[in-house]
């Protein structure tokens, strides 16, 4: 491993660097970041397209390692495009590693049992189910008969090349979360951060905790050797005919712009220590459902939200698609607004999200956070036509963004929603960045989801909840959950009068 971006005074083009180094070293450069102790990069990425080429010009330009951890990598057209950057990098020579939260794997055993026959390529599973042979209903009958560990999953979304570039962020691999919106599927708005220079090794430390834990178990023990025979070939045909597919041109054309200017794209100059990559433990993900006081005792990526939060002296702004903040979350934002920091939150409105359980657990706080003084935004869907069960929906745009700005001066962006799920059962990731023009662009996101074309503000008249928008230039008021069918308000009333929220 290269040691280009940890020792002091080398040059960009120091003889054995990989093309990514040499370029993740020559934008900190133009940044004129030339002493290593300053050698760090921050990007914010919002929009689809930046947040798919990055980590496709970062593939490409890798010459040692790509470490890959995702809870939902697809066998869509993107995941696809992204796991023929990966191929091709293993290729070259390089190694690499992916990690996959097992619930989401259930059913693609030849996929990767084929990627883990390539020589550079490994494949490991995060707290797989034993019962797998029998697939979906597999994980449901050992979760029935005991295995309730099955019910805490590993959330995190963490891409990380040569150990000089990492992607943090809400992203997972698949087309809903690249712009994609295929046969009226969901499209999610989200976030991602890139980190380049020395704090992308924090990234890799806990990738590689991860991926040392003994609930991460090689693909290869739970598929049969079988299933791999021949597939590595196919799946590379498979991947080359999605290229070609007419809804991939948007994303293979940015794959036209050299690596390094991609790299370099958006940077802003941070110093390293101004960077903390933090993570649950991977063993948050056994703790059994008695634990759970301990486990937040223990602290943990909420504590660290918490505290981040507490800091707050003038303004504090969240956005979370899934927001069930429980009692200690609203007694936290309560305080905060009672010595006057101005507190915002930008979610899903009823209509919008795709968890319509989830909307009903934050119902029953918008109220009295709304009497406190919270500003609280929801934002709308972008298809009439929707569909609802009790876990969730397809169709429409829904936020994803997981995100946090303090003071304008602290920004934070990751995986983690404010929800119990977050907090107690899933393990979650993230990237603080103590940067005000870091935080200035996430509050810029922000800011963009609030208005009124595309979100509703919610406020609290005579006792009333209402909802405004603008529609076509032309104020509403709605005194009812806007646009949101029957289905989905009858299944947010049961969530929300049934004792479920711990798991929601």
């Amino acid at each position: 491993m290269s040691d280009l971006l940890t020792s002091p005074g080398l040059p960009a083009a120091r003889l054995g660097a990989t093309r990514l180094e040499r370029a993740v070293a020559a934008a900190l450069s133009r940044l004129g970041l030339h002493e290593a102790r300053r050698q760090a990069g921050v990007a914010v990425l919002c929009r689809a397209e930046e947040a798919f080429a990055i980590r496709a010009a970062s593939a490409r330009a890798a010459g040692r390692t790509l470490d890959l951890q995702y809870y939902v990598w697809r066998g869509d057209t993107t995941g696809k495009l992204l796991g023929r950057e990966a191929l091709a990098a293993a290729d070259r020579g390089v190694t690499v590693r992916m990690l996959l939260d097992d619930v989401y794997a259930l059913g693609h055993e030849r996929t990767l049992a084929a990627l883990d026959t390539h020589p550079n390529i490994e494949v490991r599973l995060f707290n797989g189910t034993q019962w797998r042979r029998f697939g979906r209903w597999g994980y449901l009958l050992e979760f029935a008969f005991g295995g309730w560990h099955l019910n805490r999953r590993m959330h995190n979304k963490n891409w990380i090349a040569d150990r000089a570039l990492a992607v943090v962020g809400g992203r997972n691999i698949g087309d809903e979360y690249f712009g994609l919106d295929i046969d009226g599927a969901i499209s999610f708005r989200d976030l991602d951060l890139v980190v380049a220079g020395t704090p992308a090794a924090q990234a890799l430390a806990v990738f590689e905790r991860y991926w040392n834990s003994p609930l991460s178990r090689p693909a290869s023990l739970l598929s049969a050797a079988s299933e791999a025979r021949g597939g590595l070939a196919a799946l590379r045909v498979a991947m080359e005919e999605a290229a070609r597919m007419p809804q991939a041109a948007g994303l293979v054309a940015t794959l036209a712009e050299h690596p390094a200017r991609r790299i370099r794209h958006g940077l802003t100059a941070v110093a390293p220590d101004a960077v903390r990559v933090v993570a649950d433990a991977p063993e948050k993900a056994k703790r059994g459902l008695g634990a759970r006081k301990r486990a937040r005792a223990a602290g943990g990526i909420a504590a660290e939200i918490a505290d981040a939060l507490r800091e707050a002296k003038r303004e504090a702004r969240l956005i979370s698609p899934y927001f069930v903040p429980g009692r200690a979350g609203l007694k936290l934002l309560l305080e905060l607004v009672a010595r006057g920091v101005k507190v915002s939150v930008v979610t899903n409105s009823l209509a919008a999200t795709d968890v319509v359980a989830v909307h009903g657990g934050y119902m029953k706080y918008r109220r009295p956070l709304l009497r406190a003084g919270v500003t609280i935004h929801e934002l709308k869907p972008d298809l009439e036509q929707e569909r609802a069960s009790l876990v969730g929906s397809r169709g429409g745009a829904a936020l994803h963004t997981k995100a946090l700005v303090v003071d304008g001066l602290r920004a934070f962006v990751g995986s983690f929603n404010m929800d119990h799920r977050s907090a107690s059962l899933n393990t979650e990731m993230g990237v603080f960045v103590q940067n005000p023009v870091v935080a200035r662009e996430v509050a810029a996101e922000q800011e963009r989801l609030t208005d009124p074309a595309i979100s509703w503000k919610v406020s609290l008249e005579q006792g009333r909840i209402v909802w405004r928008d603008t529609h076509q230039g032309v104020p509403r008021t709605s005194h009812t959950e806007p646009e949101a069918s029957w289905r989905r308000t009858a299944v947010a009333f049961l969530a929300r009068v049934l004792p479920v929220e711990e798991q929601l």
